[in-house]
């Protein structure tokens, strides 16, 4: 797997949306980089920036409300915020897809499948209507659903929730693109279904060698699928590693919060579960200093006072915080200590 040349490069991407309360600033300066086969995950609480990050690297954000204010997304060496709208849908579906939250309201109700499946192939690829349905047939095969040639012309409603996001992902990969953004594709999913989803998805990008963008609030998952993971608040990136070095050695508090957070195997029915203490922060309303401060229970006064420095503490690994680097090593001294 060749991945030295970036895919994709984001450069202080800002997304700002007008509201009644005042501006949004839902991602304000955020920069990551993806290298070609690589994963990567975002994780975050609700309303941390992940989704608003998705759509603005699909140039879905709805104007006049809402606009991407500012920054670079640099894909295969062309800056897509430079592209007329016209050249951007050329690429969405076919170079770039996406699988959205919630499949219900992702598919059209009034279209059966194959409609929704063949339109894809028939725009970006050229098929006929024939290659088209046959190509479908495939890619429903390829996702694992059953008899794929008698239900393709189903509609949406007669797909569980599991064989909906099936669906969803076949439409994403029909034209094997060079990179999948994958927004919480296992929300409203059971444990077994979700467990099956993520699976097919990792199969999928072994396969065909896609880039990936998991976006998920699920650590676990994060740990099992990305090679490299970046942490989001108050639409920052207030950690960035590889998965490994994040778990092994978090070097920002809101990053270690998300950890403990995370029930391990021996947790007895909800005794003693950790919560990060308070709210996220009100992005129409952040404070001067760290936006994570009134929750953080190292926060001192130039917490509350200064915004924090994006400090490197080890090569690669990166964390918004005034005491990146004593966190940093807090975190590997108990680590050498656990093993």
């Amino acid at each position: 797997m060749n991945i030295d040349r970036p895919i994709l490069s984001v450069k202080d991407l800002k997304t700002y949306f007008q509201t009644d309360e005042g501006l949004v600033k839902a991602v304000d300066g955020v920069s990551f980089e993806l290298r070609k086969g690589e994963t990567l995950g975002v994780v975050g609480e609700s309303g941390s920036g992940k989704s608003v990050t998705s759509l603005s690297l699909m140039r879905l954000i709805r104007e006049p409300h809402g606009k991407i204010a500012g920054g670079e997304i640099v894909f295969d060496g062309k800056d897509l915020l430079n592209l007329a709208i016209d050249e951007v849908r050329k690429l969405r579906g076919k170079k770039v897809a996406m699988i959205f939250q919630d499949p219900t309201t992702s598919l059209n109700p009034y279209l059966r499948i194959s409609t929704q499946l063949m339109e894809v192939t028939r725009l970006h690829l050229g098929l006929s209507k024939a290659q088209a349905r046959e190509h479908a047939v495939k890619m429903l095969r390829m996702v694992g659903i059953a008899d794929p040639e008698d239900r393709i012309d189903g509609y949406a409603h007669e797909f569980s929730g599991g064989m909906r996001q099936r669906v969803m992902i076949a439409m994403a990969l029909s034209c094997d693109p060079e990179l999948l953004i994958a927004d919480e594709p296992t929300t409203a999913l059971d444990v077994t279904i979700q467990a099956q989803i993520l699976e097919l998805i990792k199969e999928l990008k072994s396969r065909m060698g896609t880039s990936v963008i998991l976006i998920t609030h699920d650590l676990g998952v994060v740990a099992g699928m990305t090679d490299r993971t970046i942490v989001m608040y108050a639409g920052k990136v207030f950690e960035q590693a590889t998965t490994r070095q994040l778990f092994a050695s978090p070097a920002n508090p809101y990053t270690k919060g998300l950890i403990r957070s995370v029930p391990g195997p021996d947790h007895d029915g909800g005794i003693g579960f950790y919560q990060i203490p308070g709210l996220p922060a009100d992005l129409a309303n952040l404070p001067t200093g760290c936006p994570f401060a009134e929750r953080c229970d190292r926060a001192e006064d130039i917490c509350r006072n200064e915004y924090p420095p994006f400090v490197e503490v080890a090569e690669g690994h990166h964390s918004l915080c005034h005491f990146a680097n004593v966190v940093f090593e807090e975190s590997s001294q108990n680590a050498l200590n656990a093993n």
